[in-house]
């Protein structure tokens, strides 16, 4: 095994025996809950492939130790790559630090995204230095202006906060605590925008069971920039209120945000629906980490990249600039 690897493996060993010493068993419904994994995936999973290997508690009822927990919230991650469950069951530990190992991006050039700042945000989080994190981020903001700081900073850093999640590196509640510290700084900045009221009017969220909030923020500080007026409907909105807010707001466009984490095998099918359900003059813009599983079709805009939601919106006002009865 490489030096890279038995740190890997150390680190989810460690983290694991951590959590395992801190933690007690969760219960069926607080591992879907945690892991994402849904209660009859873990039921097939343990008979299909052995594991999970629950316990069982005083009434029969499956309990599951903190070691298996953090196993399973890794693996979650991984099937969302498109790695296969059955191999992920079987895989042996030296195979699945591997596993976690490939699943991160390439080294990036910490020169390109301004003088080390991802590298000394990674270590400011994992020191808990809460005061010299905000100072950090808030400078970085300043110096680069909302729009380049959200793109060329904010969604490496994603990037570089889930990679040392999957190798062990941060605990759950590290990448939550950066996760707060974004949120807190895109909110206050967005406050900070003039409100025009300027087209289009876009309705931003995400649909139940995803609990992702970064995407709707970082789009919605680009897009308020550029003009458009963004109503934020927060994270898990009903489709059927999605549709309500987007009529009650007269809306151009309603956009959702869909993570890594979302289960993929959902996304056609809510997509599709969603569209069945909007007006036809009303498009549906899907973007984020698991906006790759959603079909391009007529009134549905796949946003690969922020870049692209940037695009997609100056594409919107360019047709219709001008044009007759462009305010509802």
């Amino acid at each position: 095994m490489s030096p890279q690897l038995r740190h890997i493996s150390r680190a989810i060993q460690d983290f694991a025996q951590d959590t395992m010493n801190s933690h007690p068993a969760m219960n069926i419904s607080a591992v879907e809950r945690d892991t994402g994994l849904g209660k009859d995936t873990l039921r097939v999973w343990e008979r299909r492939y052995g594991f999970p290997r629950p316990a069982r508690d005083e009434h029969g009822e499956r309990v599951y130790p903190a070691d298996q927990v953090e196993r399973l919230r890794l693996m979650k991650r991984l099937i969302d790559q498109g790695h296969r469950p059955g191999r992920l069951c079987a895989a042996s530990e030296q195979e699945f630090a591997e596993l976690c190992s490939a699943s991160a991006s390439p080294a990036r050039n910490d020169g390109e995204r301004g003088e080390g700042l991802i590298s000394q945000t990674l270590e400011l989080v994992k020191a808990n230095d809460l005061p010299a994190l905000r100072r950090l981020l808030k400078q970085a903001m300043l110096r680069l202006g909302l729009q380049r700081f959200v793109i060329d900073v904010v969604a490496p850093l994603n990037d570089g906060i889930g990679e040392a999640w999957m190798s062990g590196k941060f605990a759950v509640f590290e990448e939550h605590l950066y996760t707060e510290q974004i949120k807190s700084l895109l909110r206050q900045a967005i406050g900070d925008l003039p409100t025009g009221g300027g087209r289009p009017r876009i309705v931003l969220t995400t649909p139940p069971d995803e609990q992702h909030v970064l995407g709707v923020l970082m789009a919605e500080a680009l897009l308020v920039l550029d003009g458009a007026t963004c109503i934020s409907l927060g994270t898990q909105t009903p489709l059927v209120d999605i549709r309500m807010a987007s009529q009650a707001h007269r809306a151009d466009i309603v956009a959702l945000s869909l993570s890594a984490a979302f289960p993929g095998r959902q996304v056609a099918a809510l997509v599709s629906q969603l569209r069945q359900m909007l007006p036809a003059d009303v498009e549906l813009w899907v973007g984020g980490a698991g906006a790759q599983r959603a079909t391009p079709e007529p009134g549905i805009v796949v946003l690969a990249t922020l870049q692209a939601a940037l695009d997609a919106l100056a594409a919107w006002q360019n047709a219709r600039s001008g044009a007759p009865g462009v305010n509802r």
